[in-house]
């Protein structure tokens, strides 16, 4: 008697069966179920990142394109421009004016001096030698626009004597170095006329360095005054001059009489 069995599927099959019915139930293995939100982006989304990219690298090339105008700007005003005005420039000036008071058939007189600018200083040097025509002192002058002091020293009498700037006579030493740079050239050429300024000689100076260091070097060891101006009024003649000295010297487009009287 034959008997007949059913033989039963190997028990390592029933797990593929069933992963495939987990997946669906047609057929297809391997699919992968992405979250919600994690799709692919779309072709807004990359056009949107790229933009911005582009939005940055176009700030940082103006950065740099900035930095460079400067960094050039910075080396023109050095090599350039500093190199065309030295902190000192010195100057051996001539000049033709007339005197119509002391003067008036000698026709142009001619006065000399020597002068020292220093730009960034901010003060400015003059020596005047001895004049040809006489009737007047020779003397060293400072302009000294950080104290707001001229100081005088006339070499004659050895003596100092300070006062107040006068802006309006003497100009500061960029304008006056560019003015001399331009009568160098032939370019400008200085009016030839002659104003007075009339000074009195009051307490004595002792303490030297309030005066600061420019003319502290010029009046150490001299015997320094203050000056007050006088008012303005007509130009002195030598008899009623008395006790004056003159100094004539230029800063400026005209020539200045500086006519500093002692006390009585």
């Amino acid at each position: 008697m034959v008997k007949i069995g059913v033989q039963q599927p190997p028990a390592a099959l029933k797990p593929d069966k069933e992963k495939e019915k987990a997946a669906g139930g047609d057929g297809v293995a391997g699919a992968v179920l992405l979250p919600p939100g994690a799709e692919e982006p779309g072709p807004a989304a990359q056009g949107r990142r790229s933009s911005l990219s582009g939005v940055c690298y176009l700030t940082m090339g103006l950065l740099v394109l900035l930095l460079g105008l400067v960094f050039a700007s910075m080396y023109i005003y050095r090599y350039f421009f500093i190199t065309q005005l030295p902190r000192e420039s010195v100057f051996h000036c001539g000049v033709l004016y007339e005197d119509s008071l002391y003067s008036p058939f000698k026709g142009q007189l001619e006065l000399h001096e020597d002068v020292k600018i220093y730009i960034e200083e901010n003060y400015e040097q003059i020596n005047v030698p001895v004049p040809q025509f006489g009737g007047s002192d020779p003397a060293d002058i400072i302009h000294d626009f950080q104290r707001g002091l001229t100081a005088y020293h006339d070499i004659t009498l050895d003596k100092c004597y300070v006062i107040e700037l006068n802006t309006t006579i003497v100009m500061p030493p960029r304008n006056l170095w560019e003015l001399l740079v331009n009568v160098k050239k032939g370019t400008y050429l200085p009016q030839t006329y002659i104003i007075q300024e009339e000074m009195i000689a009051t307490e004595h100076v002792s303490d030297m360095e309030q005066l600061g260091s420019f003319i502290y070097r010029l009046c150490s060891g001299k015997e320094t005054y203050r000056l007050r101006r006088r008012g303005a009024r007509r130009r002195i003649s030598r008899r009623e001059a008395g006790n004056c000295h003159r100094i004539r010297h230029f800063e400026n487009t005209f020539v200045v009489e500086t006519v500093i009287c002692q006390k009585s």
